[in-house]
């Protein structure tokens, strides 16, 4: 059983809330563990936290594609092998003065990516009765950013974003009987749209030579994201045939789904151009979840904690392999899942680096994480993935005025 659509491969835990969440890190943070909140490589783009895109001093384009294989497998024995990509993000940005950054950009929010499929015995028959669950669909963030350098150290931003999307939620039930069984299909679609912001501050104070030290945190405020959703019912025969048309069980209009407010943290200790070590760390209450139907979904509070490495042997070297900034990073994140009362684990380590290209300093960038989440206990599901992270970085000295000597 295979499933590929807009999202990373068939996850049965993108059938609860909004679905999985793609974060907001760049193929350059995948590659240090995620980490981006307090650390920005002035050459690429940092859209995890708005205040550092005033480091960017240059007409900046990047785009970014993800893809995942991953393995699942339960406690049964049953096992199943997915892949799926997806473009990760296409952004924009350029200096509006020497103290104001300004960007635009398009990427996925969320995915709803899974197909199930269970039998289970119709009590004092011979017949078995087949259930099919299925989801497709997920929501994407159109975002505006703005930095701002308020100090020669401290710096402020914030991002505003328009979510939008669809998802479809589908469940067959069939009796096995042989023949002309009949399948009862009940289909939920539900649209969302609405504005979300983030806030962000960053603070670099040199501590001598060119040595810094890096504290950075962002913050996404509760937001009520509006939703309508229709649920309908049909049958259809063994063959596929439509017996009846949809026909409408409820509709729902004007509703709104609460997104949980959240945090994020970091420290870096960063040698300029040569060096930044740090950790981070991120906290949403996804308990404060609901739907449109105003149900939690058995969500729970997570949280990440996270460690990158970059290192760049020599800026100004004449060696090709001097000028590659290389990354190592570690993350262990908190699911906001609950599956037989325990919440699963994530944990990866990735490693990423960005070959320079053409005349300016314009790098593809190449970042590799392998990692498991969750368990073959406790009713849970094991996923063991790798994810590879492919980024091009555009830079150009646009909007600068010429001087004649």
């Amino acid at each position: 059983m295979t499933a590929q659509a807009q999202g990373l491969g068939n996850s049965p835990y993108s059938s609860l809330g909004i679905g999985e969440i793609y974060g907001n890190s760049n193929v350059t943070n995948l590659g240090m563990g995620g980490m981006g909140t307090a650390y920005a490589n002035s050459f690429f783009l940092n859209s995890v936290n708005p205040a550092l895109l005033v480091r960017n001093r240059y007409t900046l384009f990047e785009v970014g594609l993800l893809g995942q294989s991953k393995g699942l497998t339960d406690g049964r024995g049953q096992k199943q092998q997915d892949f799926g990509a997806n473009l990760s993000y296409l952004t924009f940005t350029f200096p509006v003065t020497r103290y104001w950054s300004t960007g635009i950009g398009l990427r996925p929010y969320s995915y709803v990516d899974y197909q199930t499929t269970q039998y289970q015995k119709v009590p004092g028959t011979i017949y078995e009765s087949e259930y099919i669950y299925r989801g497709r669909g997920g929501l994407n963030k159109a975002t505006f950013t703005n930095g701002f350098s308020l100090t020669k150290s401290l710096f402020f931003g914030f991002e505003a974003a328009f979510l939008f999307g669809n998802t479809t939620k589908d469940s067959d039930s069939r009796l096995l009987i042989g023949g002309d069984d009949i399948t009862v299909k009940r289909s939920t679609q539900t649209s969302y749209s609405d504005i979300v912001w983030r806030l962000g501050a960053a603070w670099r104070p040199k501590l001598k030579n060119d040595w810094f030290l890096n504290i950075g945190a962002t913050i996404d405020p509760m937001t009520k994201l509006g939703g309508n959703s229709i649920d309908t019912y049909q049958q259809i025969d063994a063959s596929g045939t439509q017996i009846s048309n949809p026909d409408t069980v409820s509709t729902r209009s004007g509703g709104s789904v609460t997104l949980p407010t959240q945090f994020r943290g970091g420290i870096v200790l960063e040698k300029s151009q040569k060096l930044a070590v740090g950790v981070e760390f991120g906290y949403q209450p996804w308990s404060k979840f609901s739907d449109l139907e105003g149900n939690s979904g058995s969500l729970q509070d997570s949280y990440s904690i996270g460690a990158g490495l970059e290192y760049t042997p020599k800026t100004r070297s004449t060696r090709y392999l001097d000028l590659i900034p290389y990354r190592l990073g570690f993350n262990y994140s908190k699911l906001p899942y609950s599956v037989g009362g325990k919440q699963p684990n994530d944990m990866n380590v990735s490693l990423g680096v960005s070959l320079p290209v053409g005349q300016f300093v314009n790098s593809v960038t190449i970042s590799l994480i392998g990692g498991q989440r969750g368990t073959v206990t406790n009713g849970q599901i094991q996923e063991r993935y790798f994810k590879i992270g492919l980024g091009l970085s555009l830079n150009q000295p646009w909007f600068q005025r010429q001087k004649i000597d």
